[in-house]
């Protein structure tokens, strides 16, 4: 059995599961894949359900009934992958802005001691293709924020591209994360932090999607903005259950 997971949240990505799906595989070391879909009306799950007739021992998927959000999608996965046995679970997004070939850099990092390997968009520079300035400041500026108001000493805090150890994971209490949407990324960082897992950053090229529609809204930047402070103050002052 492979030692890594690589869980993939999915919402209409027809356009990009079968080619992400393939590229893992396509890896000289063995992963496997778990996708975790929302029920996508655009035969998401069934264009991976016809891939497992090829990759039986190696692809899974796993259907909810409706699109509940980013954070509960990987924590669905998380609880699938400790109960399977995985040592190292990955996220990873579905619409090749994460390089699958970036997934043996992060699992290399894990092997040598990290216990979080974050694939890190800001740790060199800022190594993004295709966003405009805008959406550059604006991630940037989120990251400079997060670590203000957390102290974490991480560079790109929001980042989606990330190996577990599966000891991280069998620690944080996954029922207590909050976040759903891609603040969801900061709180796991965070809770790592305050149980001191060595995190440690690996520098990737970020591209933005080229097919699809990205997930990104207004509701998901408030609740990074003016969840992030409400985070920190938990976490002070109710120490015990955080």
């Amino acid at each position: 059995m492979a030692d890594g997971l690589v869980i993939i949240p999915t919402f209409n990505e027809i356009e990009n599961v079968e080619a992400i799906i393939r590229a893992v595989f396509d890896l000289k070391k063995d992963f496997h894949v778990l996708i975790v879909d929302d029920n996508s009306p655009d035969g998401t799950a069934q264009c991976v359900r016809d891939l497992q007739g090829e990759f039986s021992d190696r692809l899974f998927l796993e259907v909810r009934r409706e699109k509940s959000g980013l954070g509960t999608a990987y924590i669905h996965g998380f609880k699938w992958a400790l109960t399977k046995g995985y040592e190292y679970i990955f996220e990873m997004d579905a619409d090749f802005s994460h390089r699958p070939d970036d997934l043996s850099r992060l699992h290399r990092a894990c092997l040598n001691g990290a216990d979080v390997a974050v694939g890190s968009r800001y740790k060199k520079g800022v190594n993004v293709v295709n966003w405009p300035l805008a959406r550059i400041l604006l991630s940037y500026g989120a990251s400079f924020y997060v670590k203000f108001i957390t102290g974490m000493k991480v560079h790109d805090p929001t980042a989606g591209f990330v190996c577990y150890h599966r000891r991280v994971l069998e620690t944080i209490n996954l029922d207590h994360v909050r976040f759903i949407g891609y603040a969801f990324q900061i709180e796991m960082k965070y809770r790592a932090y305050l149980k001191k897992f060595k995190i440690e950053e690996v520098s990737i090229i970020f591209t933005d999607r080229v097919n699809g529609k990205s997930k990104m809204n207004s509701a998901i930047i408030r609740e990074a903005i003016f969840g992030v402070i409400a985070m920190k103050f938990r976490s002070i002052f109710f120490k015990k259950n955080f």
